[in-house]
């Protein structure tokens, strides 16, 4: 058997920056067990499959696809960055014709189109509530250390808990920042965190100057130490940051060693529309 399978780095369009996601093209239903085989194989942060949905479906002429994603340890119901990479192969790749195309996935539909250089997800946002520091105290600790927070929020919709530092301090600081996720899952004594973003106010002046607001984002829960660029976390950030800001539209820089860059936009729908740029940097065949 032959899959085509494709690794594009997303929210950037330099090579070897960004979030890699794997991307394959399954012309026949895989059995389900292959499905995390090969995302083990991949070893990436996310692999996705796109399916067509009926049988005279095209990845170059239809407009709607199945779309799943696995982390090397298991299936997840939301990924960003590896939305955009299997929009960008088929764009890119198969010159997919459509002005929009639509995924049906775990988190219901999602949409991809392309605005010039980037490719711009419809995305859910979610919202984010106050969190009560004493329940979460020991996983802060085994983040941050002893450095000032000055908000503490968490999304149940996603599991993610979003801790705000200090507006005191400077990128370098967040992107410095030593952190050893393997202690999270022992600090972590609630059983609701599933993800833990760190953020901060952005700064309008010196040499950054321009993104709203930075972050990183750690997921060891799903055997994913420290995500380079996660789209899913920016669905929380921007409801965060768009109340704090008072923006609809905003820029944001993921912090990782990687790094990448997402424009944000919130819709009157209730929804978030994040696009990012691409860099495809590998084709190729799964062979088995």
């Amino acid at each position: 058997m032959q899959i085509p399978v494709f690794t594009v780095d997303a929210f950037t369009n330099r090579p070897f920056s960004g979030n890699p996601a794997a991307v394959c093209l399954l012309e026949n239903d895989l059995d389900e067990d292959l499905h995390q085989k090969i995302a083990t194989e991949m070893n990436l942060s996310e692999t996705a499959f796109i399916r067509r949905l009926h049988p005279g479906d095209d990845f170059a002429k239809s407009s709607c696809f199945g779309l799943r994603w696995f982390t090397p340890a298991n299936e997840v119901p939301l990924c960003g960055h590896a939305t955009l990479a299997a929009a960008a192969v088929l764009f890119h790749i198969q010159k997919n014709t459509n002005a929009v195309l639509t995924f049906v996935t775990l988190s219901g539909e999602l949409k991809a189109r392309q605005v010039e250089d980037h490719i711009v997800l419809d995305l859910p946002l979610y919202l984010t509530y106050p969190q009560v520091l004493q329940e979460v105290e020991e996983l802060i600790k085994a983040a941050v250390g002893d450095m000032i927070v000055q908000d503490l929020r968490y999304s149940p919709d996603t599991k993610k808990l979003l801790v705000r530092l200090s507006d005191a301090y400077e990128r370098s600081v967040l992107e410095e920042l030593q952190v050893s996720t393997q202690c999270f899952l022992t600090a972590e004594k609630t059983g609701k965190v599933k993800g833990l973003i760190l953020t901060l106010k952005g700064n309008s002046s010196g040499k950054h100057k321009g993104h709203d607001f930075y972050s990183r984002y750690f997921a060891p829960w799903y055997g994913i130490l420290e995500d380079p660029v996660t789209g899913s976390a920016h669905a929380v950030l921007s409801s965060y940051w768009s109340e704090q800001l008072g923006k609809k539209e905003m820029l944001a820089f993921q912090c990782s060693r990687r790094g990448g860059e997402l424009k944000i936009s919130l819709r009157n729908d209730g929804r978030v529309d994040v696009a990012g740029k691409i860099a495809i940097v590998l084709k190729g065949y799964l062979t088995f």
